[in-house]
């Protein structure tokens, strides 16, 4: 149970990035940094200087080019700082590059202002008298959008310059989280006590033996009761910013500036915690069926995510579980598949959990360069899971970025879940068509409610508790450790019924969500679910038509609003209808895995 890794050298080559892709040395890093303080101040100077087609033109190109080449200064040093959150050199790039990045906002706050002072009329006039103001048009129209939240010139540079100082909470949190936090001790298989990990965390809370789970639970939220006061300061903070920019802009409520840019109307977000509670009866069942056929007295946290089929170990090396992937996602289409086979070998991919490294997993789409996937593999289900899903993103990236000009190329969050969880279910559809063990595919049934669990209802609370959180700060009342308590448990018991007997730890878990630290984020992973339940289900009846629409979707980058992308693959969020077929599909997922089970 042992970290394999000890240092990033122990790693082979082909299992970790290849950070040359974006810059093949330090030296290449700082010519595009004074290229880009140089151009910063350059751009300065249309302030005041924009009087026509042409000069508006020059701006907004030489604004991209600073844009372009800035995403790859802060995504070298980010990437390296993820790779070991200790490494001092890596911090350094990273702080110059979010000090550049306040600069290019301070030069160039003067201009969104500007902008939406002139008649929508002149600047029609500047797009017949310059041509190739057409590219930048939809996002110029798409502005006066925000009129009523843009500040004057010199509140805008205010705000601008206060970026890096506005994002300490979260600077803050990142580094408690991935750099200094010291887990509790546990047991490993050798009888030996060693520190916690978050990769030996996740299969412990899985183990069947109930006292590993407990011990791995205690030790895994030790450090978080220890910062308590800290970390509910650092989240206070970032709530309250939150809010405060929202009323200066002029939004309803911090709830509606985070809907705001995707367009997404708040009663997609009030209806979604509406659909999940008022269907909350079937997750009571699960769980209270859970109590049941585990034997217990008592349920609770760190039963939620025992297996309820005993005596299956699924250990699948990285290898295997990617070419499991690649046949799993054969509904997608040939170019797909052929397209993802070439990430691994092109080293696109960090696989394993080494100290420092940053935890979780994510994937980050550079354009003009390709995607990066960190994943921290543990050879299990788990983590092939989290594969799949990473490279849904990466592949959607890679679609988007081949299709799509660099400034509609950047997808929305909120169609990126979808991406991600088309895979996943791709995926658990394969593995129980080949699976011929009725014990395994018990296994399998179980991993796929629990999945559904965590990424759906899980989210919603989450959800619900952000939304909660901001109209406190918003009233005025205070945000501390006991009132994040308060909400929190209120909640957990809320969604995971009576069955539940809780530990001190549990109403502590809003201290270890890193989501917190991105505003009314995590309730697309629940839309992004039921989305993908729809298309994933029509995939696998072949028809052409969905794969040809849903490919197309995945092209069309950050080309229209979220919602409108997903119409065109038949999913339609402002109806009740997609939320409402995904709560009926854990139904009938519930009650299967019940009757095979009994």
């Amino acid at each position: 149970m042992t970290n394999k890794y000890q240092s990033r050298a122990d790693v082979p080559d082909q299992e970790k990035w290849n950070i040359t892709d974006i810059y093949p040395s330090i030296e290449e890093w700082e010519k595009d940094y004074r290229y880009i303080e140089t151009m910063t101040d350059k751009l300065k100077h249309f302030d005041g200087s924009i009087h026509d087609g042409s000069s508006l033109y020059s701006y907004l190109s030489e604004r991209e080019d600073v844009s372009s080449r800035f995403n790859l200064v802060f995504v070298y040093g980010m990437l390296q700082q993820d790779l070991d959150t200790r490494n001092s050199l890596a911090q350094s790039l990273q702080d110059r590059a979010k000090q550049l990045g306040v600069k290019i906002s301070a030069a160039t706050s003067f201009f969104l202002p500007y902008l939406l002072s002139l008649e929508e009329a002149t600047l029609k006039e500047y797009i017949i008298q310059e041509p190739k103001l057409n590219y930048f048009e939809k996002d110029l129209f798409e502005s006066y959008r925000y009129k009523a939240h843009v500040l004057s010139k010199e509140k805008e540079e205010i705000l601008s310059q206060l970026g890096e100082a506005l994002s300490s909470p979260s600077n803050t949190f990142n580094m408690i989280n991935n750099a200094d936090i010291k887990f509790g001790m546990v047991t490993n298989e050798e009888g030996i006590q060693v520190e916690l990990t978050r990769g030996m965390y996740s299969k412990l809370i899985e183990d069947e033996d109930r006292d590993k789970r407990r011990e791995a639970f205690k030790a895994y939220y030790q450090p978080y009761l220890q910062l308590k006061n800290t970390i509910a300061s650092t989240l206070s903070a970032n709530i309250k910013t939150n809010a405060t920019t929202a009323r200066l802009r002029n939004y309803p409520s911090a709830l509606e500036k985070g809907l705001f840019g995707d367009m997404v109307p708040k009663e997609v977000y009030e209806n979604l915690i509406s659909a999940a509670k008022t269907n909350i009866a079937t997750l009571h069942r699960y769980n209270a069926f859970r109590k049941a056929k585990l034997g217990l007295d008592e349920l609770r946290q760190y039963d939620l995510n025992a297996p309820l089929v005993e005596g299956v170990k699924m250990e699948i090396p990285y290898d295997e579980a990617y070419e499991t992937i690649l046949k799993a996602l054969a509904p997608l289409g040939g170019e797909y598949v052929k397209t993802l086979n070439t990430f691994k070998d092109m080293r696109y991919i960090d696989v394993r959990e080494t100290p420092g490294k940053r935890s979780g997993a994510y994937n980050l789409g550079v354009y003009g360069v390709h995607p990066f996937v960190l994943l921290n593999q543990h050879d299990n289900l788990d983590s092939m899971f989290t594969m799949v899903h990473e490279f849904g993103h990466a592949m959607h990236s890679w679609y988007s970025s081949k299709n799509q000009p660099r400034i509609s190329a950047g997808y929305s969050i909120f169609v990126a879940e979808v991406a991600s969880t088309v895979n996943e279910v791709l995926l658990i559809h394969y593995l129980l068509k080949k699976e011929t063990s009725e014990k395994v595919r018990k296994h399998l049934l179980n991993h796929f409610i629990d999945k559904f669990k965590g990424t759906f209802f899980t989210q919603v609370m989450f959800a619900e508790f952000e939304k909660i959180t901001h109209e406190m700060a918003e009233e005025g009342k205070p945000l501390n450790v006991e009132a994040f308590n308060q909400i929190y448990e209120s909640l957990f018991r809320q969604y995971n019924g009576d069955e539940m007997v809780f530990d001190e730890e549990v109403k502590y878990g809003w201290s270890r969500i890193p989501h917190f630290y991105r505003p009314f984020y995590v309730y697309k992973y629940a839309t992004g679910f039921a989305s993908a339940i729809h298309i994933a289900e029509e995939l696998l009846e072949g028809k052409p038509a969905t794969l040809n629409a849903y490919i197309e979707f995945l092209k069309s980058g950050g080309s229209d609003f979220p919602l409108e992308l997903l119409k065109k693959t038949g999913v339609d969020l402002t109806s009740p209808v997609p939320i409402e077929n995904a709560l009926k599909r854990f139904e009938q997922l519930v009650t299967e895995f019940s009757t095979l089970t009994n």
